[in-house]
């Protein structure tokens, strides 16, 4: 059995029995490893009823540590799927993703062709502030970093903190987030070919 490891935003491969760790932006296939292209906004999109979601999950792990992925498909930083992860460590202090678990949904994403927008995790007793740890592990320049603070009610009704950051070279920005009812529905794809329509028409 392979045992979980420690991480935040990494991928885990297989090399001579062990769990390797690779940033996130590369998933594994069969060919090789893909990259991801750069997202070109600075502020996290999300549909109110995937942040309801994340919250949820992190209230109901409380008092440990939650953790998971919004994936959406690749290079349009639509924040679509929600897959929750389960905490291997079981901590409230850490978390871990079971590296099988985590192998199997990036086989998935690549399949479906999406990669993960979103990595999100909880504190339980702190603020929702990435911690040294968090820092150091953040190998994906692209991703929306979540964190969910629940140490003011637990997992109790109430309020939490929901922010998000991006994580470039042990840089932290925090950037807005902005929930919506629904994500729009045009693409950068599709504004790009509507752009090319109304030039050859004019």
């Amino acid at each position: 059995m392979v045992q979980p490891f420690r991480c935040n935003t990494i991928d885990a491969t297989r090399a001579r029995g062990k769990a390797v760790l690779t940033p996130i932006s590369q998933v594994a296939t069969g060919s090789g490893l893909r990259s991801a292209a750069p997202y070109a906004g600075r502020v996290l999109r999300i549909e109110r009823v995937t942040r309801d979601a994340i919250v949820a999950h992190a209230k109901r792990d409380h008092p440990d540590e939650a953790c998971g992925i919004v994936a959406g498909p690749a290079g349009s930083d639509r924040a679509e799927r929600l897959v929750e992860m389960v905490n291997a460590a079981g901590s409230p202090t850490f978390y871990e993703f079971d590296s099988l678990d985590l192998l199997a949904l990036y086989r998935e994403m690549d399949d479906r062709d999406e990669e993960p927008v979103v990595v999100y995790h909880s504190h339980t007793a702190t603020e929702a502030y990435p911690s040294r740890t968090d820092i150091g592990l953040a190998s994906e320049p692209n991703a929306h970093y979540v964190l969910v603070s629940t140490r003011e009610h637990g997992n109790n009704e109430g309020p939490v903190e929901f922010r998000s950051y991006r994580i470039v070279d042990g840089v932290v920005t925090e950037e807005p987030v902005e929930v919506v009812e629904q994500l729009p529905t045009n693409t950068v794809a599709d504004e790009a070919v509507a752009d090319e329509t109304v030039e050859s028409e004019s």
